[in-house]
């Protein structure tokens, strides 16, 4: 039977400016708002023992949004590191940012580093932010870094060969939340997702509690995992998907 413990927990934290319109205040309250929310989910992890989280912060599709927003979420990102470093640090937290940093002003390149730097060390809850993130990119800059380090040759190119150069290797995510009642991946960790169970649920992110997150871990735990198997006594046959 394959093991059912949750150990990587995904999610896609949608639904800030919906919060906000709905209570009539500016998108930038809500984005505020759900910062909190994500505090409240870093602990849940904390408390329920979940080794990995990542966070779909900022997609590499997300720039397209007005460009007060796109200000406001960056300067959201550096105050949210500054203020919250001592503390996830404190709580032997690592912390590690994924996809294309290039973008970025040097200042905030600056702060991501100081914070990856100042937990490299620690060994509790990892703790992965996705921002200028996309799936596709992934796929493409693993493919890329593999033709970087083998020499051309007729050789195809092996599953392994992609695996091994992604953002996550051999860390595939138990368990994807997604809020705010879309039903998509949007392009985030397509590779990784591949045999994750997918928990949607209409609340919007800035509402996502304890409380919720329990309705998701209860789902995954209703479920049973096959990987393509059939299910057997203590066994997997690999003849059904």
């Amino acid at each position: 039977m394959v093991s059912q413990r949750i150990k990587h927990v995904s999610i896609i934290m949608d639904g800030n400016g919906r919060w906000a319109n709905e209570r009539n205040m500016p998108r930038s309250y809500g984005h505020r708002k759900g910062i909190d929310a994500v505090k409240k989910i870093i602990n849940a992890c904390l408390v329920r023992q979940i080794s990995m989280l990542t966070l779909f912060a900022f997609s590499s599709e997300n720039w397209i949004r007005p460009s007060k927003e796109i200000t406001l979420l960056m300067s959201l990102f550096r105050e949210s590191i500054l203020n919250n470093m001592s503390n996830l640090h404190n709580n032997n937290i690592k912390v590690k940012f994924i996809g294309d940093m290039s973008k970025f002003d040097r200042n905030l390149i600056k702060h991501i580093s100081d914070l990856e730097h100042l937990t490299h060390n620690n060994d509790g809850l990892e703790l992965y932010f996705a921002v200028n993130y996309g799936g596709k990119w992934d796929i493409v800059n693993a493919i890329n870094n593999h033709l970087k380090n083998v020499k051309l040759s007729t050789k195809k190119i092996l599953e392994e060969d992609i695996e091994k150069n992604l953002t996550f290797y051999n860390n595939h995510p138990d368990l994807l939340i997604r809020t705010a009642g879309e039903q998509r991946l949007s392009n985030f960790m397509l590779w990784q997702h591949a045999y994750t169970e997918l928990y949607f649920t209409d609340c919007l992110w800035p509402d996502f509690n304890e409380n919720e997150f329990d309705e998701a871990i209860k789902f995954f735990y209703n479920k049973t995992r096959k990987f393509g198997g059939l299910q057997s006594i203590g066994k997997i046959e690999k003849n059904d998907k």
